[in-house]
This record gives structure tokens, C-alpha cells and sequence, in this order.
């Protein structure tokens, strides 16, 4: 069974209660979004495999340790999803990355799928989802089953806000995929957004609203 970690950190609920102020620019909520997950990153790597070798210092040799194993993929969610690449890539640098693009019908709320990039050997690879926002999560959920679909196996689902609806389809759908976001908030309104959240990320990201 997948896990939630609602991050709790001090810097992250400061930026982030910066990002909710309605009256915060697209440039700082843009710079805001990219911190925001770089440090939502740093807890969801917490368990990369390492190996040991010994370099040599100025001073001497030094036993230290180094990623091993495991190959990364960032894919996000356009296209709020693209808000968070440049924090996870600060911290990840050789990460490959893919986009899956998909948009929320206004009418069913649903999700609907318009493109999808991926690196070729995905499979292969542990795969971080990107979305600032898990509402409903028909968007995660969608993303993860095409992801699975091309036989990713090691999966695990990032976002800035979650609610708890969204938490619930995730854990119905995708049990095995772990949750990493800086806060779950009280619900989702009569148009599938997160109250209090922080209005629609994309916009905000990009200032077309």
C-alpha cells in the first residue's frame, strides 16, 4: 500500500502560504512553485540507493557515498506540471524527463488525454509525476495507469496541495503509488477545485488569468 507524506516543513508551509495570497505576482508564485517542489523532492528521494566509494580530498582519502542503481524520470502534468521541472532537475539534474499532457472536462470533470512524450526506456526507470494539484485526481490517476500501461512499476505521485477526494481516487485506483505534497486541505468545491487551495495553478504559473 502506497503512503501520503503531507510535508510539514517550516520553509514549506512559509512559501507556500505566500503562494495562496490571491495578491502574489506570476513571477514570485512561478519562483515559488519551483522551491516548493525542489523541497517536496528532497523528502520524496529520501530513499535513492547509494553505494560506497573513496575520493580524495585536499587532505586525504574520504569513504562517501554516491546514487546507485536506480535511473530517474520526471514527468509532469502539463501544463501546471511544468511549473515544478526546473526545482526537481536543480536536484536531479540527469533525470530524463517526459510530458503527458491532459485537460479537465468542464462538464464531467474527467480527464482527457491530448499528449504524451515519454523517454524511450521509461520503463526502466523510477518515475516522479509532477502536478501542483491533486483534486479529483482523475489527472494523476490517468497519467499513472499510462505510465503502468508502458510498463513503469516504481511510481511516485508529487503535488503542492492535495485534497482529500483526490488522496481517496488515488488510493482506489493506484494503492501501490506513494503520495508526497506540502499540505491536504478540506475539500473540493461544486467545480472540482481545492478549498482554500490556492486558485488554478496553471494560471498562476503563467499568467493567463
Amino acid at each position: 500500500m502506497g503512503n501520503v507524506y503531507i510535508l510539514d516543513h517550516p520553509l514549506l508551509q512559509h512559501k507556500l502560504s505566500i503562494m495562496r495570497d490571491k495578491s502574489t505576482g506570476v513571477k514570485e508564485f512561478r519562483e515559488l512553485t519551483a522551491e516548493v517542489a525542489m523541497l517536496v523532492c528532497y523528502e520524496a528521494t529520501r530513499d535513492l540507493s547509494t553505494e560506497e566509494l573513496e575520493v580524495e580530498t585536499p587532505v586525504g582519502r574520504a569513504k562517501v557515498r554516491k546514487l546507485s542503481g536506480k535511473k530517474l524520470a520526471i514527468v509532469p502534468i502539463l501544463r501546471a506540471g511544468l511549473g515544478m521541472v526546473d526545482g526537481l532537475l536543480n536536484l536531479i539534474p540527469s533525470a530524463k524527463v517526459g510530458h503527458i499532457g491532459l485537460y479537465r472536462d468542464p462538464e464531467t470533470l474527467g480527464p482527457v488525454e491530448y499528449y504524451c512524450k515519454l523517454p524511450q526506456d521509461v520503463s526502466e526507470r523510477e518515475v516522479i509525476v509532477a502536478d501542483p494539484m491533486l483534486a479529483t485526481g482523475g489527472s494523476a490517476s490517468a497519467a499513472i495507469g499510462f505510465l503502468k500501461a508502458r510498463g513503469c512499476s516504481r511510481i511516485k505521485l508529487m503535488c503542492i496541495i492535495a485534497a482529500p477526494e483526490g488522496i481517496e481516487r488515488m488510493r482506489q485506483d493506484h494503492p501501490d503509488v506513494d503520495i508526497f505534497c506540502a499540505c491536504c486541505d478540506e475539500r473540493l468545491n461544486e467545480h472540482g477545485y481545492i478549498v482554500p487551495g490556492l486558485g488554478d495553478a496553471g494560471d498562476r504559473i503563467f499568467g493567463t488569468k
